[in-house]
């Protein structure tokens, strides 16, 4: 017994997997001494300004630049004519797009970048840029996806006799792709023969990301050594090295990216933007260094946003509930140009999850992604590829079958479920499940919001309003989701054709503390202390022992980046598989040291000790040590390892989320009296840092269901471009959450470790909407479209007609 607790009290000072580590960042964030790309200044350096177009849509005339560059510190102001020669005014997308870096001829979108203004500091820049004067000639403006299918208008015209796109044939000048996924022929069958068949359009609205710290860069070209070094918001470092290479024609080799604080990402700064190639540009044309930072307008007018997917849904059952097929065709907005951040074979992302949590036997799937008159981009916004929409998509469709045959929302889940015994699961739109539990999951949520108690109460305050004894009604929004995250396996998963793999890169000292460097970039995940602890129980060093760095391509190995939750279940893997390579070589060390064979020794924590004699052992410390000062026949000097981890599938973590929701009908006004959130995600890493990732990303799904919305008028005009009009929950409207567990392991993970970032917002978004159907549901309510503001929410009531 005694030796028992002296080993978990070893297990406990490392502070590894499992443990509730206080995250180590924050002192220095909350003590304001975050580095961020303003806080970058050089000397010397200029600043950059963009003219926006006021116009979605518009022919430019003529670009006057004289006032500009008469102005006292005005250095440059380049146009598209200035670029060409430099075949610099056009860019490709991650999407394998074009885009326009300044605009070539005419604008697409409001806020598309026009000129860029270089001056000795960003006011002079900004006065600058309102003496640009730039002549447009304005155009028929198409926001309506279904319209531009049909316009006769052309919105792309450098491509509009190109009959084929990156992803196959185009069906119409404003059309840039169809993908299909599943068997559309059994599928109608299976549809066209089912008792029940519920359908219903689903829209997911264009929402947007706006991180605390908008995108920026500085760029400093060195003409002596030839070499670029480039500070920017990236949530790919190595990427955008490899895009910079690419269209400077600098060799790679010869460019530096550096990643440092950048305010959060949440797919909003995985793509490239026209900033930091104008910065690149000016600083290579005036010899010195260039920062371009963008204010909160242009981050949320300008930059890639999300969602904006309208989803006509099929599901067919038969009179019990069983479901015997699902068809979804999806009319994608993609903007002005399609630089969706996406895996090169997935036009759509993985949209294909649409299955959801459910043995579906047959199912179709068929995107059309088209260009309207918006801003471009299609980011993975706190998720992985497109997920949330799909998740979205099947958990509606589910509350719409229910209503189709009259059965509880709950039960109809329950009867559809994939089994526990069914897995690895072979989804009928190609996906292999890991693994999973979602009966267990399931019955967990429920019993914890005592949900047969909910429905009577509910049922109740029903009686109590139409008897004229309330105005409030009761909304339970239930959602079970299944998300596939760790992207990705290089089989199928790519960004520009650089295979989604990840790496990490570790060091020991002499004296027993460490530094691993991974091709990730932290934007408040915790890396530094997840990955610490990854560490620390495969090469028995403390946690606190160990540095985790990252964002800086000079020092860390290649890797594809933070976003799509896949640092834990790619980078996560590459960590700790790079330990067990430091692990084997210390063993032999060990070994050497206490005069056995290397299969006389066993891992125990943090040492290595003879089997059958632990009291003869050599710590990691011990060993650290002696790989520097001591020459052992057969083995290097010091120890080190890197992995560059390729997984051999993605993950899949799965939730049961609930929401409880008051609504009063006469104001629209609604209160979240219980938001219960269950995770399961594998091996669970640190448990608190855990719940941080579930809170912040519930409160965004909230944000995006109860009110944010990128909204546009018919000409195309952005009414939500800035924070007086984009909703950001604070305090007053965020609700406490009750987090919960279960614990499925990944099979193929080294760690079993599945990812939980991007989680909250997948389950979080239905579980908000359908408690507001929900409630209107005994009035006959289907479906409506989100956001569910207090305007909207009136309005169903009114359209229902519940007030007096």
């Amino acid at each position: 017994m005694k030796d028992l607790d002296e080993r978990e009290e070893r297990k406990d000072a490392l502070k590894g997997l499992g443990c509730s580590r206080k995250r180590v960042e924050d002192a220095r964030f909350t003590q304001g001494k975050g580095n961020y790309i303003d806080d970058v200044n050089l000397p010397g350096m200029l600043h950059g300004d963009f003219v926006r177009s006021p116009y979605a849509h518009a022919r430019v005339v003529s670009i006057d630049t004289s006032a500009a560059m008469a102005l006292d510190g005005v250095v440059a102001v380049l146009t598209a004519k200035d670029l060409e020669p430099l075949g610099l005014h056009w860019m490709p997308t991650l999407a394998g797009d074009k885009q326009m870096v300044l605009a070539d001829g005419k604008v697409l979108f409001q806020g598309q970048e026009v000129a860029f203004v270089v001056a000795k500091d960003r006011y002079i820049a900004a006065d600058a840029v309102e003496l640009v004067e730039v002549e447009y000639e304005d155009l028929p403006v198409l926001v309506n996806p279904f319209e531009a299918l049909k316009s006769d208008v052309v919105l792309r015209e450098d491509i509009k006799d190109e009959k084929e796109g990156a992803h196959g044939a185009r069906k119409h000048h404003n059309h840039i792709f169809t993908w299909e996924e599943g068997d559309k022929e059994a599928t109608e069958q299976a549809i066209g023969a089912a008792e029940v068949v519920a359908e219903e359009m689903v829209y997911y609205h264009r929402t947007h990301p706006c991180p605390l710290e908008p995108c920026g860069s500085v760029a400093s070209m060195d003409k002596v050594n030839g070499k670029l070094t480039l500070w920017g918001t990236f949530q790919a470092p190595h990427v955008v090295r490899t895009v910079a290479s690419l269209l400077s024609g600098i060799e790679e080799h010869n460019i530096r990216v550096i990643s440092p604080d950048i305010g959060g990402g949440f797919g909003n700064k995985v793509g490239v933007y026209p900033g930091y190639v104008c910065s690149i540009v000016a600083s290579i044309v005036t010899g010195v260094p260039v920062k371009w930072i963008e204010d909160r307008m242009d981050n949320l007018m300008a930059t890639a946003f999300a969602r904006d997917y309208w989803m006509k849904g099929r599901i067919s059952a038969t009179k019990e509930g069983k479901i015997t097929g699902l068809d979804v065709h999806v009319t994608a907005d993609h903007g002005a140009f399609d630089a969706c951040a996406d895996p090169t074979k997935f036009p759509a992302g993985f949209f294909h999850i649409v299955t959801g949590s459910y043995d579906i036997p047959v199912a179709h799937v068929a995107v059309d992604g088209v260009y309207t008159n918006k801003a471009p981009g299609g980011v993975a916004y706190r998720c992985s590829f497109r997920v949330t929409e799909a998740a979205y998509c099947i958990e509606r469709m589910i509350e719409v079958l229910a209503i189709e045959l009259g059965m509880d929302a709950a039960e109809l889940r329950r009867i559809n479920f994939i089994k526990k015994d069914q897995f690895p699961y072979q989804s009928a739109l190609g996906w292999e499940y890991d693994s999973g539990d979602y009966h267990t999951a399931w019955d967990k949520a429920l019993k914890a919001v005592d949900y047969e108690g909910l429905r009577k109460e509910q049922a109740q305050m029903l009686e109590d309003f139409k008897a004229g004894k309330s105005r409030k009604l009761l909304g339970i929004g239930l959602t079970h989701f299944t998300e596939i995250v760790g992207a990705g396996p290089v089989k199928n998963c790519d960004i520009l054709g650089m295979g989604m793999f990840d790496s990490c890169e570790i060091r020991i000292h002499p004296t027993g503390s460490a530094i691993a460097r991974l091709g990730t970039i932290s934007q408040g995940q915790g890396h530094a202390t997840t990955f610490a602890q990854i560490l620390a129980s495969e090469i028995g060093l403390p946690a606190d022992s160990i540095t985790i760095e990252e964002g800086d391509t000079d020092t860390a190995p290649y890797g594809l980046g933070t976003y799509g939750s896949r640092s834990t279940p790619v980078a996560g893997a590459a960590t700790a598989m790079a330990g067990r390579k430091i692990r084997a070589k210390a063993q032999m060390i060990a070994a050497y040291l206490l005069e056995v064979h290397d299969d006389d020794v066993e891992w125990d924590v943090d040492r290595f000790a003879v089997k059958g004699a632990p009291e003869r052992f050599k710590t990691m410390k011990d060993i650290a040590y002696a790989a520097y000062n001591q020459a052992i026949p057969g083995v290097e000097p010091g120890l080190e390892a890197v992995s560059y981890y390729d997984p051999p599938n993605m993950t899949y973590p799965f939730g049961a989320y609930i929401c409880v929701m008051e609504i009063d009908v006469d104001t629209g006004e609604h209160k979240i009296r219980q938001f219960y959130a269950l995770d399961d995600c594998g091996t669970r890493i640190n448990p608190m840092v855990i719940d941080g990732q579930v809170h912040g990303g519930v409160t965004e799904a909230l944000a995006i269901a109860m009110g944010q919305e990128i909204a546009y008028d018919e000409m195309g005009n952005c009414k939500t471009g800035t924070l007086m009009d984009f909703f950001l929950p604070t305090a007053v409207e965020v609700p406490n959450y009750q987090t919960d567990h279960t614990v499925t392991p990944s099979p193929h993970h080294p760690i079993g470790a599945k990812g939980v970032g991007e989680s909250p917002n997948v389950g979080g978004v239905p579980a908000f909407s359908n408690a507001v159907h929900d409630a209107f549901r005994p009035f006959g309510l289907r479906q409506s479209h989100m956001p569910h503001d207090h305007w909207r929410i009136w309005k169903i009531a009114q359209t229902l007609g519940l007030h007096d």
